[in-house]
């Protein structure tokens, strides 16, 4: 259903949401068509956040809907302690949620989604995760636990088995505590018993998503067991993916507008912008959904979709927050909005991103690049900087540092990539331009944040963590240009900062003058 410009009034008394109450519900918004009593859970999925709940699920939603085997839908299983409450909502309101799709010109288009039928939280009963993952109606496990979740090393490439949780998922007998110890108990099982293993499919954001995948689960497995890893590494597909969909973080104020729009009293609806994309190698040992019928993209390779989404996306949403938060912005839409700001990320992703991509067969690179500014510009979606500016530390040296790197190796241009490495450098200082003090959230928050507390003394320090920069802390031309834009983030603060850059004003200072 859509629901056009703000609604003073309630039109209804809101209705909570529940399959007892669907059938008066389908009168203000579409609900599931299919009989949900019917449907399993063909696909495990780790991570159910806003993102997966407007993309993977809302997929399934449709080809449910149009009829496909109900093989294919999703039990969610969370691991941290954050993911009981997630939990705790989906079990009042079984398991479905309001999707709200938020148009820019003020119109909102809702829909229950039905697909998820069930959520196991894995430390209540970690056996019964992995009895369930063993089982041969589980077809695929489905993965979004962000960038930072598979604890690979972002310089060497290789599995960390220090990171959080990992030590003791490998002691000997171990309740199993992280997705890599219930996933690999529940492979181990099938391998034991001369059972196909399921697919391991990777949604979140990183380049080579199912590669990285494979070289986190089969490690961690060798750990364990050789003969395990080995089995892992040539048995279990890993397809890769790329993801789109901008998803902010769900607020009271979504919650009440759903309930005055709509009717709808939902715990923990997600709001998303209206356009979606989904390209997925279609590499699967057993059955898959057959989610083209949905309008995702099958693909052999799905490196160069990859490539251009995470550095003209993503990438420019790093170039957008930090510069945006230091110049006052709340919102991204705002920033997106701003003249300045949108020349700089054009030319970021002109002169820069896009010289580092692969052809991307049927895309119209001109035509994307102008479609993403319109996107980060929808006032209704409300996607907060804070937000973009979260988990830093596991974000530009994968988006952002790539294009520096593809650049430094063709003698090609680098100031706007140095420049939004500046601009977190400058925000890591955890002060703003009116002194006041910024929550910086990354899991290396410490460290980040003391190194750019040295900055103005040691000018190179923040630079100088191999784990997130490998060895440009040594390369003359980027720091001289990381520099050039750090010095006037201090002398001259964030808009001016940006002008400069976006009317393509040199930042670089004679050497030896401290910011």
């Amino acid at each position: 259903m859509r629901a056009d410009g703000p609604t003073e009034e309630p039109p209804f008394d809101p209705l909570a949401l529940s399959a007892a109450e669907l059938p008066r519900i389908a009168a203000r918004v579409p609900v599931p068509s299919y009989e949900r009593g019917v449907v399993n859970s063909g696909i495990m999925h780790f991570g159910v956040g806003g993102f997966h709940r407007a993309h993977q699920a809302m997929y399934l939603d449709a080809l449910l809907t149009a009829g496909a085997s109900p093989d294919w839908g999703v039990c969610g299983v969370g691991v941290l302690p954050a993911d009981r409450a997630m939990q705790t909502v989906l079990a009042d309101q079984d398991h479905l949620y309001t999707l709200v799709q938020k148009h820019a010109d003020g119109a909102y288009e809702a829909s229950v989604i039905g697909s998820i039928i069930d959520y196991m939280y894995a430390p209540d009963d970690a056996e019964a995760v992995v009895r369930r993952l063993a089982d041969d109606s589980t077809k695929i496990v489905s993965l979004t636990i962000t960038e930072g979740g598979y604890a690979i090393d972002d310089v060497t490439g290789r599995f960390n088995p220090q990171a959080p949780g990992i030590p003791g998922d490998l002691v000997t007998d171990a309740t199993p505590r992280t997705v890599f110890g219930l996933v690999t108990a529940a492979l181990e099982r099938r391998r034991r018993e001369r059972r196909a293993p399921f697919a391991i499919m990777s949604c979140d954001n990183l380049q080579g998503n199912g590669a990285l995948a494979r070289e986190a689960f089969s490690a961690f497995a060798e750990l364990r067991d050789p003969h395990l890893g080995t089995w892992i590494r040539e048995h279990v597909r890993f397809p890769n993916s790329m993801v789109d969909r901008i998803t902010p973080v769900t607020t009271d104020e979504d919650r009440a507008e759903i309930g005055a729009r709509f009717g709808i009293n939902d715990q923990w609806p997600v709001v998303c912008e209206p356009f979606t994309q989904w390209v997925l190698e279609d590499s699967f040992e057993l059955s898959r959904p057959p989610l083209e019928e949905a309008g995702v993209q099958l693909v052999t390779d799905v490196a160069p979709y990859e490539l251009m989404k995470l550095r003209l996306l993503n990438a420019s949403h790093q170039g957008l927050c930090y510069f945006g938060y230091l110049c006052g912005y709340t919102y991204a839409h705002e920033a997106a909005l701003d003249p300045m700001f949108r020349r700089f990320l054009r030319s970021f992703m002109d002169r820069e991103a896009t010289p580092s991509l692969d052809p991307v067969p049927g895309v119209d690179l001109a035509a994307y690049k102008a479609e993403l500014i319109e996107r980060f510009s929808n006032p209704q979606i409300r996607d907060t900087i804070a937000r973009l500016c979260a988990e830093s530390s596991d974000r530009i040296p994968k988006w952002v540092v790539p294009v520096i790197r593809y650049q430094l190796s063709v003698g090609g241009p680098i100031d706007y990539a140095a420049a939004i490495v500046a601009s977190w450098a400058r925000y890591a200082e955890g002060v703003d331009e009116h002194g006041q003090p910024i929550e910086i959230v990354d899991r290396r928050r410490d460290e980040v944040m003391a190194r750019a507390a040295r900055q103005r003394t040691d000018p190179t320090a923040f630079l100088k963590s191999p784990e997130l920069f490998g060895d440009l802390a040594s390369d003359e031309r980027f720091v001289e240009a990381y520099l050039g834009a750090l010095r006037s983030l201090h002398r001259h603060g964030a808009r001016r900062t940006i002008e400069a850059l976006a009317y393509g004003e040199t930042l670089i200072e004679p050497a030896g003058i401290q910011p």
